[in-house]
């Protein structure tokens, strides 16, 4: 168990931690995908978007719009059907509309009365203006890809942030449900970290997956919320 007494700041991922984004993604491209007459398991869609994303976010930095611009383009070839240009535009544009995890809004609320929160995450700064209103929190900082101009699991997304807070790097607590993009490179910079492991024990999912320990899981943010306030 952590002692929460020792961390002043909880930073958060945002998509797969607050934002329930598989529910978002497979939403958003499953219709685009009936549209064609293609049926596609949520499983398929969200196996292609986690080998896609992160190639595609590799190298020079573009928008995140863009990047799900060329994931919607390139699972629609996967799966057999052209997508137009304005129905990829239309799946980038879905972000606005993914929805909170039910325990997200409470839980934060909760959190924000005795932490300060910021928000690490790889998206738009516009895009998450609008998740920012259905979490129903204003967060402390946010720090977005469209910042820093890198993707997690770069480091630099994490140390751009940390400038920013302007607190010792002991005293925040980094909050994530992907491995891949949070808990492995906030680890390798010396975090403490929690894993929401909002898929519990289901292998696959929209991050790929990686051997990153946690230095504590829970299996939602209502869970750590009870743990950090009571």
């Amino acid at each position: 168990m952590l002692n929460f007494s020792q961390f002043d700041v909880m930073t958060f991922d945002c998509y797969g931690t607050m934002i329930d984004w598989e529910a978002g993604i497979t939403a958003a491209a499953t219709a685009i995908a009936a549209g064609h007459d293609i049926l596609s398991s949520p499983e398929r869609i969200l196996a292609l978007y986690g080998e896609l994303e992160p190639a595609i976010e590799h190298g020079a930095y573009k928008s995140y719009r863009t990047v799900l611009e060329h994931v919607m383009r390139a699972m629609a070839e996967r799966l057999g059907f052209p997508a137009t240009d304005a129905e990829c535009a239309a799946f980038a544009e879905s972000v606005k509309r993914w929805p909170p995890f039910p325990d997200s809004p409470a839980a934060l609320a909760a959190l924000h009365a005795r932490f300060k929160l910021g928000v690490i995450s790889n998206v738009d700064d516009d895009l998450f203006v609008e998740s920012e209103k259905l979490l129903g929190v204003k967060f402390d900082w946010v720090v977005t890809a469209a910042q820093v101009r890198s993707y997690k699991p770069s480091l630099n997304n994490f140390n751009r942030a940390h400038e920013r807070i302007g607190v010792p790097r002991e005293r925040i607590l980094h909050v994530a449900q992907s491995r891949f993009h949070d808990i492995a490179p906030a680890k390798a910079l010396g975090m403490t970290c929690v894993w929401v492991n909002r898929r519990q024990g289901r292998s696959g999912g929209a991050a790929p997956d990686v051997d990153a320990v946690p230095d504590l899981e829970v299996p939602s943010l209502a869970a750590l919320a009870a743990l950090a306030v009571g």
